[in-house]
């Protein structure tokens, strides 16, 4: 599909990293792209909306670690087998990426994992080194730090300004999730 795939990062404290990636997800399928979407840290148990829509070239995969993101972020050996998990999956996905197994691969809150300390930026740069170089990559996430930032060709910061959660609004199903 594409000559050339860029390397995309989608960060900042603002609503709309992921909805952001679904949206280029959807517009390249519409264009005949295979997509994968992974969610890291988003568990299998949480009922997604994109996870019930039916998008034709268009696979979402998560991790099937159970998380919770307070309770495991306080457990040693939690946060070791999320860790030991998403070094697994980027090396499935280094070789979905080498080999061309989709045009597009969204790695919806890799850059939280990364900032958090449960990913690796080897493994973020092992992908995007070894990826068939017209395979386009997204990122999304939280605290993109220089490094990684430095790996993309377009960033782009979601700023927060004004949120509906910050007077006690709880998510909305269809809009949040």
């Amino acid at each position: 599909m594409l000559e050339k795939g860029l390397v995309q990062i989608y960060t900042g404290d603002g609503k709309g990293k992921t909805t952001a990636a679904l949206g280029l997800a959807l517009r390249a399928a519409g264009h005949g792209a295979k997509v994968l979407i992974y969610q890291f840290l988003k568990p299998a148990n949480l009922a997604l909306g994109e996870r019930s829509s039916h998008c034709e070239g268009v696979t979402i995969r998560w991790l099937e670690e159970p998380w919770d993101m307070v309770r495991s972020m306080k457990d040693p050996q939690e946060l070791q087998r999320i860790r030991d998990s998403i070094h697994t999956v980027m090396q499935e996905l280094v070789t979905a990426a080498h080999e061309k197994y989709y045009d597009l691969i969204v790695l919806d809150e890799i850059v939280f994992c990364l900032e958090q300390g449960l990913a690796d930026i080897g493994d973020i740069q092992e992908l995007v080194e070894h990826r068939d170089p017209r395979v386009e990559l997204v990122l999304t996430g939280r605290g993109a730090g220089a490094e990684l930032i430095e790996l993309a060709d377009l960033v782009t910061e979601m700023r927060l300004i004004k949120h509906p959660y910050d007077n006690g609004a709880g998510a909305r199903r269809g809009i949040e999730y």
